[in-house]
């Protein structure tokens, strides 16, 4: 969770407390968010209801440890519900149109393997070798508990294409949590996420600031 997701949380907490004949603090709250915030909100409030509908425990208000058992380890599991999340709206949408996912994290690891519209170009032989580059790049993030920049949308072939004719877009297709994918894209960075910069420029700035350095191209040819 990041913390635009802490009120929702709290409330969470609060309502399932209640629920229990039990009155709430500020200070366990600080607790249960210390406790669970790597979770993902969707993976915790799962794992809430499991807990109130589970025959043998449910009658006993959970504590973190609880819902930590339950959602077992996450960082795998949770990786594989995004990925599943993605393989599905690809299957179903496709790449020609834009997306925005549920979860963040999904918009910045498909960023870093090349975008959106790269995956329409993937084989099915090369399927299986994306599915755990993506689950291995996504667990990371989640083990080390980043909530890095990402893009807002995913954008598709038909947004590119219309951009560059200067045409508007028709939007994003949501895919998951609808209230959540709007919160993605609320929160997003349309800066780019890897700042490049041609060498070149950067000695034509160390030049301007020191005029006594020269600069030299060099510029190899085959004979």
């Amino acid at each position: 969770m990041t913390q635009d997701d802490y009120e929702d949380f709290a409330g969470m907490v609060g309502g399932i407390t209640e629920l229990y004949g039990r009155a709430t603090s500020e200070f366990a709250i600080a607790i249960w968010w210390g406790a669970l915030r790597q979770y993902d909100l969707a993976a915790v409030r799962q794992a809430f209801d499991r807990h109130v509908r589970n025959p043998d425990s449910g009658q006993f208000a959970p504590k973190p440890a609880d819902l930590i058992r339950m959602m077992g380890g996450t960082t795998q599991d949770s990786a594989l519900v995004a990925w599943a999340k993605v393989d599905r709206a690809l299957r179903v949408v496709g790449t020609y149109r834009s997306v925005a996912f549920d979860d963040a994290l999904v918009h910045r690891v498909l960023t870093e393997m090349g975008g959106w519209t790269a995956l329409g170009v993937k084989t099915e032989k090369e399927w299986p070798f994306i599915a755990k580059e993506f689950e291995n790049r996504y667990r990371g993030y989640r083990m080390r508990n980043e909530h890095p920049e990402y893009p807002p949308i995913l954008v598709g072939l038909a947004e590119a294409q219309n951009a560059q004719a200067g045409f508007e877009g028709e939007g994003p297709t949501l895919i998951g949590d609808q209230e959540q994918a709007h919160r993605v894209i609320a929160f997003g960075s349309t800066q780019p996420l890897l700042e490049m910069r041609h060498a070149s420029a950067m000695a034509m700035g160390v030049t301007r600031m020191n005029p006594n350095i020269r600069v030299e191209h060099t510029v190899n040819s085959r004979r």
